[in-house]
């Protein structure tokens, strides 16, 4: 898909766009982490390098259950 869109002057390069969109969906539970990083342009673990150095984990713990996954490993 192609989205043009008009903003106003503001100074921000494309890329950085991009990553912000990127982290808003993956944040929003819009999009998964893959998805994310093929909005950037990243293979999924420099991406999740970025969210990292940003303070945004990569992994989505709020789904999983601790307890069942403690007692699978």
């Amino acid at each position: 898909m192609q989205v043009i869109l008009n903003l106003p002057d503001i100074n921000i390069k494309i890329e950085e766009l991009k990553i912000l969109l990127a982290i808003k969906l993956l944040e929003e539970g819009i999009i998964s982490l893959g998805k994310a990083s093929e909005i950037v342009g990243y293979n999924e673990r420099t991406f999740s390098e970025i969210l990292l150095k940003r303070g945004i984990s990569p992994i989505k713990y709020e789904n999983l259950d601790l307890r069942e996954e403690l007692e699978n490993t």
